[in-house]
């Protein structure tokens, strides 16, 4: 019996908060309890659904039963429903003997606007279809609920006798799921009997994200796989990295022997990828699901591409295996700079790429992406792998047909960064407007034709924008137009600056940006660029006091960290007669949090777009943060200008994939929006395919669903019902979903399926079942988008227009920079450190090799002085050095005049610099000066006594020699400890022993004309950097021009300075006077 797989627990209703193991955002967990009896019962621990029907349950078994029922199943495979795997733990409990009118059935679920209870007063195994049989009651957010609200709603089939304690029990479950953000809790069954309640089986689903409010009272909680699919040490890896950084990293392992393998940028990219792998029939070749986003660095990206190559390489296989480099238009990621860690992987993995047979297939967009692709092509040439590159104008999943072989590749040119420099814009020859059969529509009067001028065609988007936003002010979320102006939440320079280039190359009278607000620190302005002039924005550290100086802002771009977020949208509610549409930007808000926000803005008729939202666009109008990536990518999608085709879409990332796909196959972007991949987000798909179809300027719609949620089919109702008549074309991604037998959680937090309803494939059929135009798969997206724009064309429903000219806008000289298009001298060049990586470097070593090779002091002051590494004994005497120069007592003039400034109540710093001012040929300041003059001596082989007698000639001091005390009777301990290393370690004592040679001849005209320690000091220094092998004469020369002996003197007694400072203070010495008896005054006779 392997006693390390089993758990023991007996649990009563008075325990329920530590029965509740949840393991994971959106992930099934499973636990039980019951009285304590002589009889138990045991079954698998492994995530596994409806174990009594699988005959997975032992019931009132003795121990000795228990044991031989664990060892039947232990460590073999099993088949539960559609899936296989190995049972390893299991669960034993007392036995609670009970009647079958004892079982119930609960659950707790939330929704959007409410937390729902099913019950059914017969539980057990046989409940059934507890959808159709259960009695519910929603409890509203932001409200509680009561034991009589519970009793009248769900407890009218349970005896009177046990209704009160029942009812009693559900109230502090509810409490409870709330309290701990649980998003789902079923209980199956629930026994209750006179004198007690028993948990018998529990699984529960809490939300992750809710970690930073209550994981103190969750415990120590884990999150293994689903059962079926083994653990792998890389995946909790990956998730440690993506735990500690702003960034997204996620990698979960289908099947570690497939051939196809991914490294994508981007949640929602991630899913298409996955989608057309399995459209195309190789979904059980699919090795891995992940995505990584949100500007990871350089190391970051580097860790997370060496692990991929590292499971993909473990197992060959004879058909040789790909490798799918992928990602949609990035919206702010520097493409070539997280192409940098992809690059040094694939440079480290190059030998195992080769030997697998591995083929590698790149598609980026984005910033910087030509500078990307270059790199990934270079790359493959230089590893000799086989490397095919791809930048936006290819489909973003078109290369997966041609990586696997299903479809012939010549009709896909690869990215030639040449090419892409001299081509011309992807362009319509016009773009287009609606006819004048529609008068109502004040832009018509000037559509009729071409423009007569740039201005005049400005003036009518305008125009058209300003009647689009009157047409829908009925909604929540208002439509943009060419004077919405917002506030910023936080300090996103960057983003704010994106906006700004944006508002000047759609010609707005002013910037869509107010000012900002950061709460942490004072008002202040911060500069920026307005086209080529530079501006001033104001920066408030109140909300209150923003809104008050400036009234005619409606929209509120809040970028405040998950954890901050909450209590800065609800601030910003308090002033809904103003703000009235919030996009929230991050991601990871708990859902609570987030359904209580879209409680009280539904209240106060405010709108939110997001959480988790890149943001959304009017081209010609406003732009939210980073929507539409960089300027090249706006002119790329056309997005300065209007078009007649408006998106929503859940994916931010796929949204910039909209704007290109759109503007490849129509005459472009009327409006687009990201309402963010969370759950719950603030608005829905119908919140805005309303706004489109009340907006003339709107000719078409486009949706972009996924896997998980029911908002769809909303979309099916009303274009069913004739609520919405203009055509839509829609995708759900993430049909891959069904191929896989347990539940794989996709990039966003809301793309997990709850049923079959929720799956992408079922509402992909049903909106087409509608009437909605849905394409055969998301690569023929592109294809239906111009299907039906060719047709209302060609219906007349949209009349073409001449292309207005592509605006110029001047590019900021950093990105300029970075794209190697301009050079500049750097202000300050460094060669010691470097603190641009993962980790900061002394002289090329990375900190942590400093210290996991125990260089100490000396060794970090060798790398950053000297930019070399010293052999141990040379670093040990340059630890000598600063400990003999430490200090020489409090009557040496810097700690006097330290302990002097000290006293006069000044700091730290004051002090110090008193002290160390002191420091001179007088005082300290003679190591460079003697190791200059012994070594020129010794070098030109003068004879010491010849040497004495020049310097005396001359009239000049000889720097080492001398002592005010001590002799050679009476020598310095401090001397003859640097001496005597110096002749145990050094490879050559030359100087010194020149310097000794000196000292003969100096003590017999006098005994205290010794070396002293800063001569001892000078020469055994010299000796070492030449004999240690690292510097040659002439840059030890160098090195002792540059003062570095004195460098030493300076920091070694600033430890001795710094000691009298803190000795000062802690005596609580008074001001320093010094006394007139001490002082000879002269006067004039």
């Amino acid at each position: 019996m392997a006693l390390p797989h089993l758990r023991f627990r007996s649990l009563s209703s008075s325990a329920l908060g530590s029965v509740l193991q949840c393991r994971g955002k959106r992930r099934e967990a499973r636990s039980a309890g019951g009285a304590r009896t002589d009889a138990r019962t045991s079954s698998p621990d492994q995530l596994i659904k409806r174990r009594g029907k699988a005959g997975l349950l032992a019931i009132n078994k003795s121990w000795a039963e228990v044991q031989d029922w664990v060892n039947e199943r232990v460590g073999r495979e099993t088949q539960v429903e559609r899936v296989s795997g190995i049972l390893e733990t299991f669960i034993v409990e007392p036995f609670v003997a009970h009647d079958q009118s004892d079982e119930y059935y609960i659950c707790i679920q939330s929704h959007r606007e409410a937390d729902e209870f099913l019950f059914h007063h017969e539980g057990g195994v046989d409940v059934g279809d507890v959808d159709a049989k259960a009695v519910r009651l929603s409890v509203s957010v932001g409200s509680d609920c009561t034991t009589e609200m519970i009793t009248e709603a769900l407890l009218m089939n349970v005896p009177e006798a046990r209704k009160p304690q029942l009812a009693h029990f559900l109230l502090a479950l509810f409490r409870l799921f709330r309290e701990l953000h649980f998003v789902y809790l079923e209980i199956n069954p629930l026994v209750v009997m006179d004198d007690k309640i028993a948990v018998l089986d529990l699984a529960a689903k809490i939300d992750e994200t809710a970690n930073f409010l209550v994981g103190h009272k969750w415990g120590d909680i884990d999150f293994p796989p689903a059962f079926g699919r083994a653990a792998f040490p890389e995946e909790q890896y990956i998730a440690d990295l993506d735990a500690k950084t702003g960034a997204s990293l996620k990698l979960t392992i289908l099947n570690h022997a497939g051939r196809i393998w991914t490294m994508v940028a981007g949640g929602g990219a991630s899913v298409v990828y996955a989608d057309t792998i399995a459209d195309l029939g190789y979904g059980t070749e699919l090795a891995n699901y992940g995505e990584y986003s949100g500007a990871p660095n350089e190391q970051q990206t580097f860790n997370y591409a060496k692990t991929i190559l590292g499971l993909m390489t473990r197992v060959k296989d004879p058909r040789g295996k790909v490798l799918i480099i992928g990602g949609g238009i990035a919206n702010f990621t520097d493409v070539a700079s997280t192409f940098k860690g992809i690059i040094s992987a694939l440079k480290a993995y190059q030998e195992e790429l080769r030997d697998g047979n591995v083929s590698i297939w790149v598609r980026r967009g984005g910033p910087n992406y030509q500078e990307g692709l270059r790199q990934m092509r270079e790359v493959g040439q230089q590893i000799n792998v086989p490397m095919h590159v791809y930048g936006p104008e290819t489909h973003i999943v078109a290369i997966v047909p041609v990586a696997l072989g299903v479809k012939d590749g010549s009709s896909l040119p690869e990215f030639d960064q040449e090419v892409e420099e001299t081509k011309p814009l992807p362009s319509r020859s016009s773009f287009n407007t609606t006819p004048e059969e529609e008068p109502e529509l004040p832009v018509e009067q000037g559509a009729s034709g071409a423009a007569d001028s740039e201005d005049a065609q400005h003036d009518g988007m305008v125009a058209a924008a300003s009647a689009a936003a009157e047409a829908t002010a009925a909604h929540n979320v208002i439509t943009s137009s060419a004077s919405t102006r917002c506030f910023v939440y936080g300090l996103q320079n960057r983003a704010v600056q994106g906006m700004l280039d944006f508002d000047y190359m759609c010609k707005r009278d002013e910037p869509s940006v107010a000012a900002m607000i950061y709460p942490f620190t004072g008002n202040h302005y911060i500069k920026f660029y307005w086209g080529t002039s530079e501006v001033l924005m104001p920066c408030y550290a109140s909300m209150a006091e923003a809104v008050e100086k400036h009234q005619d802002v409606t929209f509120l771009v809040n970028f405040a960290s998950f954890r901050s977020v909450y209590p800065s949208v609800m601030e910003a509610l308090g002033y809904s007669d103003r703000l009235k549409t919030i996009a929230i930007i991050a991601e990871g808000v708990p859902e609570g949090q987030t359904r209580e926000m879209i409680r009280v803005a539904n209240e106060k008729n405010v709108g939110i777009i997001g959480p988790a939202t890149v943001g959304g666009i009017k081209p010609g109008c406003f732009r939210i943060g980073n929507t539409g990536g960089m300027l090249d990518n706006i002119v790329m999608s056309k997005l300065y200008r209007p078009g007649s085709v408006a998106y929503v879409s859940k994916s931010g990332g796929m949204s910039n994939e909209l704007n290109n796909l759109i503007s490849r196959n129509s005459d472009g972007v009327c409006e687009g929006v990201a309402i963010g991949g969370d759950r719950y987000p603030g608005s829905r798909f119908m919140d805005h395919l309303l706004r489109y179809q009340d907006n003339p300027e709107v000719k078409m719609m486009v949706l972009l669903g996924e896997v998980g949620g029911t908002d769809e089919y909303e979309v099916c109702e009303a274009v069913q019902s004739g609520r919405i008549t203009k055509p839509i074309i829609a995708w759900c991604i993430g049909t891959c979903a069904s191929i896989f037998p347990y539940e794989v959680q996709f990039g966003h937090a809301g793309a997990c399926a709850r049923g079959n309803s929720e799956t992408a494939a079922a509402k992909n059929a049903a909106l087409k079942e509608a009437g909605v135009h849905v394409p055969d798969t998301f690569a023929d997206i592109g294809e239906k988008i111009k299907e039906v724009f060719d047709k209302l064309v060609a219906e007349g429903k949209i009349v073409e227009r001449e292309e207005p000219p592509v605006p110029k806008m001047p590019m900021d000289f950093n990105w300029a920079k970075r794209l190697g298009l301009v050079r500049k001298p750097a202000n300050f060049i460094s060669s010691i450190s470097d603190d641009r990586g993962e980790e900061l470097k002394y002289a090329g070593m990375p900190i942590s090799e400093v210290f996991s090779e125990d260089l100490g002091i000396g060794g970090a002051l060798s790398l950053l002085w000297f930019r070399r590494r010293l052999p141990a004994y040379a670093t040990k005497f340059i630890e000598m050095i600063l400990m003999v120069t430490a200090d020489h007592g409090p009557a040496v003039a810097g700690a006097h005049n330290t302990i002097v400034t000290a006293r006069a109540g000044k700091d730290l710093i004051s002090s110090l610099t008193s002290g160390l001012l002191t420091i001179g040929p007088r005082f300290g300041g003679a190591l460079d000066e003697a190791a200059r003059m012994f070594t020129k001596a010794s070098d030109e082989n003068v004879d010491a006594g010849f040497f004495v007698t020049d310097m005396k000639k001359k009239g000049k001091l000889i720097m080492g020699i001398g002592h005010r005390i001590k002799s050679l009777d009476n020598p310095d301990k401090r001397v003859v400890i640097i001496k005597e290393y110096a002749q145990a370690h050094f490879g050559s004592n030359d100087i010194l022993n020149f310097a000794l040679k000196v000292e003969q001849v100096t003590t017999r005209k006098k005994s205290n004309l010794i070396l002293n320690v800063d001569g001892c000091i000078a020469v055994c220094f010299v000796d070492m950097l030449r004999s240690c092998g690292a510097f040659t004469p002439t840059e030890v020369a160098e090195l002792i021009d540059l003062g570095c002996l004195n460098g030493l003197f300076v920091l070694g007694r600033s430890i001795g300075f710094i000691g009298h400072y803190l000795d000062q203070n802690r005596l609580k010495q008074p001001l320093y006077r010094h006394p007139w008896d001490d002082i000879s005054y002269i006067t004039e006779s």
